[in-house]
């Protein structure tokens, strides 16, 4: 009778000591966990404030970044309509990080000012200068108590007040902007009056019905999160939208500008006497979000009255397929910053689709106030128009672009002289970051609008630009001559820092403000006087301390190796404190990657990042696993290169893989990794890699895959950078889902995602369907759904369960990391 029993009871036995029964006795499956303290800690690290330059660049004004928001107040209830996330108490877009403090620095003497009067609790969403520097604006939002309020700050008597008690609708932007005279603002406030939220009875009226017709041509349509699905949603988001334009003067005097309107943007014109406004009307749709709804494009006098309507556009439910295609009509307007009130826009002269031959793509047209003559034509583009920097009446630099090819060109043009021929300044590839002569360095004007620096000679302007070099990333500050291009270099970043320049404090690159950091010191910002010989040491403006002092011993490094087929490759090496590989010896690694498309080999040869930089260790990268002791080889090169006629994605799994070897080869033959002990791990095209890799290698015993995608069927019209869809390239698709070779998946893999993912593309059913694949196929797998979270995860909780999660499936599969100050 008992021997059964006894049977029974050493299965049991075993089971429990099998590896899926012991990962279940050490996950938890309910209620948040905590990782260990050493991950604790560099989650509650402090953060550095975020910096915004006065208009005459002598202040700065300085946000505090708070700590993590805890669950209670990501868990606030949130609206998903029409591709936007609304928080309904404050008719503000869902947000979580809101500034904690707000004081300002002079520059010349390099003081703190502090500011009294300011809310409390203080949550800043966003902030403005005036354009006379008197006043910055800024936009306070208190989800807990309701409110969304326009507050200001004056600069001399360094006090702040609340600007009125009317409440700010900021669904479709800041909410608030200055009009040029430094005397108004112009503000998008909640109607007065508005009714209560339509609210449904829950009974439907009848079907949702969707119809289309043939002979409307392929479209290609993305897969789009938080849509409307019926006209409940419909009305609800009518009501969110509603906002009243009005002018508040400084007193807190409010005028209101026509009647209440679906605005998605208001934009006063430089000389303050016209506002150019973008609406939407109906019909909405169930298959896009809110950029692509019917929209009037107007000019309004500032009493609301109708000065002129530019363009009435339709639904676009889907674009021609490519990258490169767009809609027809008007697209990219904006005042022209150096005039009173000129407006400019492009228009697609091929259909917006990239398939049709055309010597002419784009024609960007210029018209000016009264609006009453036709619109002139500013430029013929054989590509797509990309914007402009605005200088003066003589002079502006206009860029265009193809993405097929990745060919960019910039002109200079006269855009008071149309008629004048344009001069072609550059003509290059967008991925050769060795050739990239920076971008134009802007000033603001009295009037707040931003125009190209210009040298005295009339000339010559300055460029900033990251410097990409073979020696990696050496930021500069240039002064180009458009009559010739003879370049000076006023600034270059020298080792044994990475020195960035951010602002020139004067009109003749005499003085630059430069944010500064190296290896063991964290950004801080500097004071350069150029002009001084011998060259002057940076005066400090700021000491930030390392906020992570606890690993300030780690090593970092650039490495570079060969792929198989001779592509040069790009790594960040990082070793934990204390760490000596000869008398330590290979440790359990890390690898983090996120693949990038290259028409070039050489282009995707080229060195990213610095060995300069500061050895920031972040939360949400792998860097924070040197605090377990883990060896973290970051940003890996992955380059798909599909040069000519070739597709990168035609050849994606042999490159994906040959990427990955010639990485794992690169750490072992340091000495650094251990071959057996080595993860791979990445974020949304960053997990599609690595459940990529686990399903094509055996390189690694573990793979971390965070709000991913798997099925490349379920986003038929493209993604990332692929420009076919699903029917034009079955195979391509296939063969890059790791889905259908879930079957081949046979080490651990990790799976995190966003129970409420809003980007395009990354559902989290993506996740549930590959975690139900592994399982089926009798693979190791584990799926974490964190509630209330999107495609980046804000709550303490959730970021504290994320490396708890991946600290224990790292502890399990590749094993434990050296102890810090332990050999």
């Amino acid at each position: 009778m008992h021997k059964p029993i006894r049977r029974f009871a050493l299965l049991a036995v075993l089971l429990a000591l099998s590896p899926l029964a012991l990962m279940a006795q050490t996950a938890p499956v309910g209620g948040y966990e905590l990782p260990p303290a050493a991950l604790q800690a560099v989650v509650d690290a402090p953060r550095p404030p975020q910096l915004s330059i006065s208009p005459h660049r002598d202040l700065l004004a300085l946000t505090q970044t708070p700590a993590l928001p805890g669950m209670d107040v990501v868990a606030q209830p949130e609206l998903k309509l029409a591709g936007l996330r609304i928080n309904p108490r404050t008719y503000a877009q869902s947000r979580f990080v809101f500034g904690s403090d707000l004081w300002l620095l002079d520059i010349a003497s390099g003081k703190e000012i502090r500011l009294q009067g300011l809310p409390k609790p203080l949550a800043v969403a966003s902030s403005q200068w005036s354009p006379d520097q008197r006043y910055l604006a800024f936009n306070q939002v208190d989800a807990k108590a309701g409110s969304n309020e326009l507050w200001l700050v004056d600069v001399a008597a360094r006090t702040a007040r609340r600007l009125t008690a009317l409440p700010l609708n900021t669904v479709a932007g800041t909410g608030y902007r200055w009009m040029p005279d430094s005397q108004q603002l112009l503000v998008q406030l909640r109607p007065e009056g508005q009714g209560a939220v339509p609210v449904s009875d829950g009974i439907p009226t009848g079907p949702n019905v969707q119809v289309t017709q043939a002979g409307a041509g392929v479209k290609a349509i993305r897969t789009y999160q938080d849509l409307l699905k019926n006209d409940d949603d419909a009305r609800r988001f009518e009501h969110y939208m509603l906002t009243q334009a009005a002018l508040i003067d400084l007193q807190g005097k409010v005028a209101n500008i026509g009647a209440p309107s679906l605005t998605l943007s208001l934009a006063p014109s430089p000389d303050g006497h016209y506002l150019l406004r973008q609406r939407i009307e109906r019909p909405f749709s169930y298959l896009v979000p809110v950029d692509s709804f019917p929209r009037r494009i107007e000019v309004l006098d500032l009493h609301g009255e109708l000065v002129k309507q530019i363009a009435e556009l339709p639904l676009i439910e889907g674009l021609p397929t490519g990258n490169d295609a767009v809609a027809t009509g008007v697209r990219e307007i904006e005042w022209r910053n150096d005039a009173t009130a000129s407006l400019v826009w492009a228009e697609a002269q091929d259909g917006g689709d990239p398939a049709s031959k055309a010597d002419i793509r784009d024609v960007v047209f210029m018209q000016a106030a009264p609006f009453n003559q036709s619109p002139v034509t500013l430029a013929r583009l054989s590509m797509r128009y990309v914007g402009t920097y605005w200088g003066h009446g003589e002079l502006a630099l206009l860029s265009e672009s193809w993405w097929k090819t990745r060919k960019i060109k910039q002109w200079r043009i006269a855009p008071d002289h149309p008629e004048r021929a344009p001069q072609l300044i550059r003509e290059a590839s967008s991925e050769d970051r060795y050739k990239d002569p920076g971008e134009p360095v802007m000033v603001h004007d009295e009037h707040g609008q931003a125009h190209l620096l210009i040298a005295a000679d009339g000339e010559s302007i300055y460029r900033i630009g990251e410097g990409a070099s073979p020696e990696g990333d050496r930021p500069f500050l240039h002064k180009v001559s458009l009559r010739d291009g003879q370049t000076t270099e006023l600034f270059r970043s020298q080792a044994p820092y990475y020195e960035a320049p951010k602002a020139m404090l004067d009109k003749d690159g005499q003085s630059v403000l430069t944010a500064r950091e190296s290896p063991s010191e964290p950004t801080n910002y500097f004071v350069r006087s150029l002009g001084a010989q011998p060259a002057a040491a940076p005066r400090a403006l700021t000491r930030f301390a390392n906020p992570t002092p606890q690993l300030s011993g780690v090593n970092k490094q650039q490495i570079r190796y060969k792929r198989k087929d001779g592509v040069e490759l790009t790594g960040t090496l990082y070793l934990p404190p204390h760490y000596d590989a000869k008398r330590d010896g290979p440790l359990p690694m890390l690898m983090w990657a996120y693949p990038a498309e290259f028409k070039s080999a050489d282009a995707a040869g080229q060195v990213t990042d610095s060995p300069y930089r500061f050895n920031r260790i972040s939360y949400w990268g792998p860097q924070a696993f040197l605090a377990m002791g883990y060896a973290v080889l970051d940003n890996f090169s992955v380059p798909i290169v599909g040069e000519g006629n070739k597709e990168p994605n035609d050849s994606y799994v042999p490159q994906l893989v040959a990427s990955a070897e010639a990485a794992v080869d690169e750490v072992v033959r340091r000495g650094v990794a251990d071959r057996n002990r080595i993860a791979v791990g990445g974020h949304s095209y960053g997990a599609f890699m690595t459940a990529n890799l686990l399903a094509h290698t055996r390189l690694f015993k573990a793979g971390i895959a965070r709000s991913g995608a798997y099925n490349r069927t379920l986003t038929p019209f493209g993604f990332q950078a692929e420009e076919r869809n699903y029917w034009q390239a079955k195979d391509v698709y296939q063969s890059m889902s790791p889905f259908n070779y879930a079957d081949q998946i046979k080490d651990a893999l990790l799976m995190i995602h966003g129970e409420q993912d809003n980007n395009s593309g990354t559902f989290p059913i993506q996740s549930e369907r590959m975690y139900a694949a592994v399982k089926g196929l009798g693979g190791t797998a584990r799926l974490v759904l964190l509630p209330n979270e999107a495609h980046a995860y804000r709550a303490r909780e959730s970021v504290m369960q994320m490396l708890a999660e991946t600290n224990r499936w790292l502890e399990r599969y590749i094993g434990p990391g050296k102890v810090a100050g332990k050999h």
